[in-house]
């Protein structure tokens, strides 16, 4: 069966169990803090953050909370990703550690700089 997809955040965020649905509100509240002018929707299944022609995108997962700034923001913040699992263009928080709010506002303030 396909999986449908959420038409925007607050139904995205409301398909999760209340633990889950309180993790994805606090990153979500980070991003919309740092870039209140950014432009919310759903991409690729996923909520998405878009402001300078950058985008920011997370999403929950079986463990963790999937965020996804793109190779350049997963690039300049190496160092302090390294704790985490991660692919090229993407970090793992895991469930069962706090979501580093502090290093996602750092993030998206990285990404979404004017160009």
């Amino acid at each position: 069966m396909d999986k449908i997809t959420a038409p925007d955040i607050d139904t995205y965020i409301a398909g999760f169990p209340k633990d889950i649905q309180k993790l994805l509100k606090q990153v979500r509240a980070t991003v919309k803090k740092v870039a209140p002018e950014a432009k919310e929707r759903i991409s690729y299944g996923m909520p998405a953050f878009t402001l300078n022609g950058s985008s920011v995108y997370f999403a929950a997962f079986k463990k963790h909370i999937g965020f996804y700034p793109a190779p350049k923001g997963i690039e300049e913040f190496q160092k302090e990703l390294s704790q985490y699992k991660g692919g090229k263009g993407s970090v793992q928080f895991p469930f069962d550690q706090p979501i580093p709010l502090d290093l996602i506002s750092r993030i998206v303030k990285f990404r979404f700089k004017k160009k």
